[in-house]
């Protein structure tokens, strides 16, 4: 037994073979992008990478899973191409890139990963060729050639006119003191540049890509004899201010200064972190109707709420989105983020119109457009964006404006525009009522709310709650889309017009000609007062017309047996409500006869046992009324159930048979008892 424990974890070794004894590190987001390309590129020989080329531009991109089928960067076409993977070149007349590059000190490498011109510049410099060439470890974010072409020409004769003072700065600052991998690239981090110590901000994203100061990783991990080598995209330039201090000197932030302050955000963009801001311009200001943009800025929580809004929870930078993805803010919301080609949207909007401005703590987006939250919107604006202009204009009218535009907390239930394609109600005493009733006193989250809950509403009716499997109703209307939570109030969208109870089950009957019959056969059968009291009932009512069609021998005989009557009037009710759009494709509703309905939903057709419901979801203090056209009939007794019942039977009567047997063996009297037993028994 011994010897068996100890051999069972080697055994088990074995059996999991490798992974399970020799697993290394997780391998980063970049490191997985590359083994990707790596293995669409194996086709082509050995250490060849798959790359996509945006077509027209020399962006390269290492591919992953979702881009390489979808052949788009930023919604733009790409092209793959084959190339060596870092450190790795091509032999004449071998297939792939067989050989690793040889190493050498990082001024030559530097031409072999493309990046001449930061060469040239070093040349021009004193120190600094020698220190490349010499004994240490060190790490070069080295521009691309690309990278110095795009620089503004004063930017880059600033340089070139003080080579050992500016510009041999500016390469120090792309260089660290120590050799530094892409593993050691982590999200969020700071390097020590070799400039004044200053540090140089590190991003490396799920999606694979790695940006140092928001400039991208176009080639990593090039080894050098005293050093390692990564070449970017950018010339990158030392960051000293924070966000605040960022918006504290644009001429361009003045409103949203303004607002900060008054908000004491401030304490936040000026403190540790690393946060995205989408910073709206004045003219982002500009375009909020003023009345609007007074309310938000003279209402601390709403401000508080809009700014919070632009802040996304971490640095994203430009370079590093190529697809749209969800991005929460200090808000909590989410915003699309996404490009399109060359530009960055919001939402699907273009409205970013400056990117990429570093601080300390995060990174600043300029954007014209502001992105007001649904918790600094009145129930006016929630509206105005939302499929339900149409029953506002109604409340509107109605003279109820002022109860979506105040301080009131409410919930609306607006029905979808689609509701009145046939037309709108005339604005009458009865209108407004009903849509006062189509405003709770209260604001709710449909998440909270649970079956059986009562809602009062500013009409002074209380309404009802009703969860199904794959619907939340209030009343006869369920509720179409998510919630909107505004400053004050919660906007419902719903699938139709509310129409709150008006009675008991009972007194909709009475109060409807349709049903005097039916009225008259429940008075008969001795339910009146069962349809008056409380409960939960689904009533499909059969009208005039619907008794009218039974054979007439077949009516009279039913309407004179009370016990049947009752019987089949039961079989007519379900036991618990069940508004039509609770229903589904089809439920099986217990009646009180004990039998189930089958009912069933349709592009808004109902049907009950296949019979078509002529009006749905007429509303009682203690159930629903359905108008159907035809009397429903119980199902007959099954064979299997009159075999059941019969067998039942027979072993009831063989008990009492075995009962008679001994006790006629004692009594004379018992026999003729015993043998009519015996005689039930056969047949």
């Amino acid at each position: 037994m011994a010897l068996l424990v100890r051999l069972l974890p080697l055994a088990l070794a074995l059996a999991l073979g490798p992974a399970a004894t020799l697993a290394g590190p997780a391998k980063s987001p970049y490191q997985l992008v590359l083994q990707h390309s790596r293995l669409r590129g194996r086709q082509h020989g050995p250490n060849v990478c798959a790359v996509q080329k945006l077509i027209g531009t020399n962006k390269k991109y290492f591919t992953n899973c979702k881009q390489w089928y979808q052949r788009k960067i930023c919604g733009k076409s790409t092209v793959i191409s084959y190339e060596c993977c870092p450190g790795y070149e091509k032999v004449p007349g071998e297939k792939g890139c067989p050989a690793a590059l040889p190493l050498s000190n990082l001024y030559e490498t530097l031409g072999v990963v493309g990046s001449t011109t930061t060469q040239l510049y070093t040349d021009r410099t004193e120190k600094l060729r020698p220190e490349m060439e010499g004994p240490g470890s060190f790490t070069i974010f080295a521009p691309s050639n690309e990278a110095w072409a795009s620089l503004p020409a004063e930017v880059l004769d600033s340089l070139v006119s003080n080579v050992n003072i500016e510009l041999l700065n500016a390469l120090r600052y792309h260089m660290v003191n120590r050799r530094v991998l892409t593993d050691e690239l982590k999200h969020g981090t700071a390097l020590t540049s070799m400039y004044q110590n200053s540090d140089i901000q590190i991003h490396h994203y799920p999606n694979g890509i790695v940006t140092v100061n928001c400039a991208r990783l176009l080639k990593a991990d090039h080894h050098a004899t005293n050093g390692v080598v990564h070449l970017i995209d950018k010339v990158i330039s030392t960051v000293t201010n924070n966000i605040q201090q960022i918006i504290e000197i644009e001429d361009t932030f003045e409103t949203l200064r303004a607002a900060v302050a008054a908000s004491g955000l401030n304490t936040v963009l000026e403190g540790d972190g690393q946060f995205t801001l989408l910073a709206p311009t004045n003219e982002a200001f500009e375009k909020i109707p003023a009345e609007t943009l007074n309310r938000i800025l003279g209402d601390p929580e709403a401000l508080r709420d809009l700014l919070n809004n632009h802040i996304l929870k971490s640095a994203m930078c430009a370079e590093a989105i190529v697809a749209g993805m969800s991005m929460e803010t200090l808000e909590g919301t989410t915003l699309e983020v996404g490009c399109s080609g060359d530009m960055l949207t919001i939402n699907g909007k273009a409205i970013i119109s400056n990117k990429d401005i570093l601080a300390t703590n995060g990174v600043i987006h300029f954007i014209d457009e502001l992105l007001i939250p649904d918790s600094a919107k009145t129930l006016f604006e929630l509206a105005a964006e939302s499929d339900v202009s149409t029953a506002v204009d109604l409340f509107r009218q109605a003279g109820l404006g002022t109860h979506l535009s105040g301080k009131e907390r409410l919930t609306l239930l607006a029905p979808l525009n689609s509701v009145f394609k046939d037309g709108t109600p005339n604005i009458d005493a009865y209108t407004k009522n009903l849509l006062l009733n189509h405003m709770i006193k209260d604001q709710l989250a449909s998440k909270y709310l649970y079956h059986g809950q009562t809602l009062d509403t500013l009409g002074g009716k209380k309404l009802r709650v009703f969860v199904y499997r794959n619907s939340l109703c209030i009343e006869n209307s369920c509720i179409a889309a998510h919630d909107k939570r505004g400053r004050y109030g919660t906007l419902f969208t719903m699938d139709r017009m509310l129409t709150p109870p008006m009675g008991t089950v009972m007194d909709i009957l009475k109060g409807d000609n349709r049903f005097s019959m039916l009225v008259a056969a429940i008075q008969s059968a001795g339910l009146t007062e069962m349809l008056n009291r409380e409960g939960v009932y689904t009533v499909f009512a059969p009208t005039n017309e619907a008794f009218q069609a039974m054979p007439p021998e077949e009516l009279n005989k039913l309407l004179g047996n009370a016990k049947e009557l009752a019987n089949i009037l039961k079989y007519h009710i379900g036991d618990e409500i069940l508004v039509s759009g609770g229903i589904g494709a089809l439920v099986r509703l217990k009646s009180l006869q004990g039998d189930k309905l089958e009912v069933s939903s349709k592009n808004n057709v109902v049907n009950v046992n296949k019979e078509l419901v002529a009006e749905a979801d007429i509303m009682a203090t203690n159930g629903v009324v359905y108008a159907i056209s035809s009397v429903l009939q119980p199902p007959a007794i099954r064979p299997q159930e009159r075999g059941d019942e019969l067998a039942d039977s027979a072993l009831e009567i063989f008990k009492q048979a075995s009962a008679y047997s001994r006790a006629a063996q004692t009594s004379v009297k018992l026999a003729p008892v015993y043998q009519r037993l015996l005689e039930r028994m056969k047949h």
